[in-house]
């Protein structure tokens, strides 16, 4: 069977009840990813033309765990794939070496030692990628690139085919744009802007501190944006204590 062929069949077996819904779509794309590939994990995720980073869905909870930790630290193999348009391959050794605070969070809270980032063509609005994850990275080298690489090709393609034959509105994107991840992380900018307003930061400055929050309390920058919109965080909670 061709890399096409394969990709439709676990498109089609991922087209499951409870993943069924347009915004669900990169959901399905990254479990199909995940299985055409054979590996361990993969999310999908682009840079927006603010230069937001937007989670678009996860093949499991735990890549989309991973792919949050990346968020918080603001540096890993993805950001880099995304910056540089080029592929990253980052066995344990390597992530320890050139992220070595993403990789202590992401040994510490998910079973990856392994990440190989990849561009998706530019057919999204904005710097997309996908994220291959694995348990042991000795199983880096038998990916197939070749085949990787056709898988993210197959990806941008699906997108931008739910793009071209859906109904949407440039301020709202296409309904892709709007599953539980971006929503979640959608959060972050409502966030910031709160802290904007009510500290007279600039938005910088704001998901920095959201970030230093985040990784000081060994959480997300998402539960720490929530609890701020929530009420059970004050903004001037999230300033540098004075010694």
């Amino acid at each position: 069977m061709t890399i096409a062929g394969r990709f439709e069949a676990a498109l089609d077996d991922a087209d499951t009840p409870e993943l069924r819904g347009p915004e669900l779509l990169p959901v399905r794309l990254a479990r199909a990813c995940a299985r055409t590939l054979q590996v361990d994990g993969a999310g999908l995720s682009l840079v927006d033309t603010a230069q937001q980073r937007v989670p678009l869905g996860a093949s499991s909870e735990e890549a989309a765990t991973a792919e949050r930790l990346q968020f918080t630290v603001g540096a890993g193999p993805c950001t880099d794939a995304q910056e540089t348009r080029q592929p990253v391959f980052a066995v344990e050794d390597e992530l320890r070496r050139r992220w070595p605070v993403f990789t202590e969070l992401l040994l510490g809270a998910t079973s990856y030692r392994a990440v190989v980032a990849l561009p998706l063509q530019p057919a999204l609005a904005g710097a997309g990628a996908i994220d291959l994850y694995f348990r042991v990275s000795d199983d880096v080298p038998g990916l197939d690139v070749f085949e990787a690489m056709a898988v993210g090709a197959l990806v941008s393609s699906a997108l931008s085919d739910a793009s071209v034959w859906s109904s949407w509105s440039p301020a709202d994107g296409p309904e892709w744009l709007h599953g539980p991840a971006p929503r979640r992380r959608a959060a972050v900018w409502e966030a910031m802007g709160t802290l904007g307003i009510e500290i007279e930061v600039d938005a910088p400055a704001a998901l920095d501190l959201l970030r230093a929050a985040a990784f000081g309390g060994g959480r997300t920058t998402e539960e720490v944006a929530a609890d701020l919109l929530a009420g059970r965080m004050r903004a001037v909670d999230l300033l540098p204590r004075e010694t």
